[in-house]
């Protein structure tokens, strides 16, 4: 089957799509600029987004759902045969020539599964405020080659990210959906020139308003272009987990890792390419869930992006990920609740109207998931009609509609 799906996605890179911006793998929405009356006063920005989508799923599974049977096959597009809300963003800055100030507000179903605040959904339990937080930081530039920041930011983690208009794909891959969504901590970035960057940074844990534990997490990325439209990141995060000792208290060590690739190059006017390897591991258990095996638990997965733009309207992009959960490490499992793997290619149209900022994306994504080795015909990872889990693929067509300001 791997190689089935390997020569498909090879067919599909010669439909390559639309070119994306190569100087970094998590952009942010381009923000209009307000001016304050005064260039000493700085300047206000506003932008933001607003989704919707349809996802039909060819195996007609009867509760509608996309996600498999231990609920984590997708982030986002959960459900089919349903026309339903993404994610809606504000966002708000402020800059000067010293000082940026950004809130990133996010509502809707995305943001509470983007786990901000804890709260988690889709729209269930807590009611906090703090699920609308996407972002809130402030960035200090200290001089023309240091920066510090500090608050809420979204991961430097992976290739791809959670705002819909600033990914080429619509559904996000398996590497997004067990990687990290942000940190609240402090960084800071040091460039050494336009084409080499080192950034370090001290957060609390993994997707988290507050910590669990006393430890402190470690992040780094290093920045580098070898050569023009080539753009190299290496990410890495080290962090104790770990809760405290439900008797003792004591402190428990529990260490989460990634280390993670993500490059991108340029090829021509319309051709692009892209790359995203990653490998974790975690001992004991991650904020008190998922408890673990004795040992180091590890998971691991790569991703190959390749876009094409045929007109200035129109292009085709193409994504094939393979995704190793089989510790059970994180939350991809099978009917059995063991860790498992997963084989998948998606294919994306972009289709772009309204003088650019109306986003058309009619996308097909197929998924074909390990068989466990026990449980026979109906232990398998999807639903059919009948409300069994007979299926080890599922495959899904969907149309998302994205208006960016």
């Amino acid at each position: 089957m791997k190689k089935t799906l390997l020569l498909i996605c090879c067919s599909f890179s010669v439909l390559l799509s639309k070119a994306q911006d190569s100087t970094s793998t998590k952009q942010q929405v381009v923000a209009t600029p307000m001016e304050t009356g005064s260039e000493n006063k700085g300047k206000f920005t506003f932008s933001g987004y607003i989704d919707t989508y349809y996802s039909g799923n060819f195996n007609n599974p009867r509760s509608s759902s996309n996600l498999g049977a231990a609920g984590t096959a997708r982030v986002f597009d959960q459900r089919s045969g349903q026309i339903l809300l993404g994610l809606i963003q504000t966002k708000i800055g402020y800059s000067t020539d010293k000082v940026d100030a950004v809130l990133d507000l996010t509502f809707g179903p995305n943001a509470d599964l983007g786990n901000y605040g804890n709260v988690i959904g889709p729209l269930g339990g807590g009611g906090t405020s703090l699920a609308a937080i996407k972002q809130a930081y402030i960035n200090w530039k200290v001089s023309d080659k240091f920066a510090v920041m500090a608050g809420q930011f979204g991961t430097h983690i992976g290739y791809e990210v959670i705002d819909a208009p600033v990914n080429y794909n619509y559904s996000l891959s398996n590497l997004f959906n067990n990687g990290p969504f942000y940190h609240t901590g402090v960084k800071g970035t040091y460039a050494f020139s336009d084409r080499a960057s080192l950034m370090l940074g001290v957060v609390n844990n993994v997707d988290s308003w507050k910590d669990n534990n006393k430890a402190k997490g470690i992040i780094g990325q290093l920045f580098f272009s070898p050569a023009a439209g080539w753009n190299v990141y290496l990410n890495g995060i080290v962090s104790n987990e770990a809760n405290p000792d439900t008797v003792t208290l004591a402190p428990v060590k529990g260490m989460y890792s990634v280390f993670d690739l993500a490059t991108t190059y340029q090829v021509t006017e319309r051709f692009y390419l892209g790359l995203n390897a990653a490998m974790g591991s975690q001992k004991k258990d991650l904020q008190g869930s998922f408890p673990l095996k004795e040992g180091t638990s590890k998971w691991g997965g790569v991703a190959v992006y390749t876009n094409y733009t045929l007109t200035s309207k129109f292009g085709l992009g193409a994504r094939y990920e393979y995704f190793d959960n089989s510790d059970g490490a994180r939350g991809l499992r099978n009917s059995f609740g063991e860790g498992t793997s997963v084989n998948s290619i998606t294919v994306t149209g972009n289709i772009t109207a309204a003088d650019g900022n109306l986003l058309i994306k009619p996308e097909f994504r197929l998924d074909s998931y390990a068989k466990p080795s026990t449980g026979g015909a109906e232990a398998q990872q999807f639903e059919d009609s009948e409300g069994n889990y007979t299926k080890s693929s599922q495959a899904t067509l969907g149309l998302a509609l994205i208006y960016k300001f």
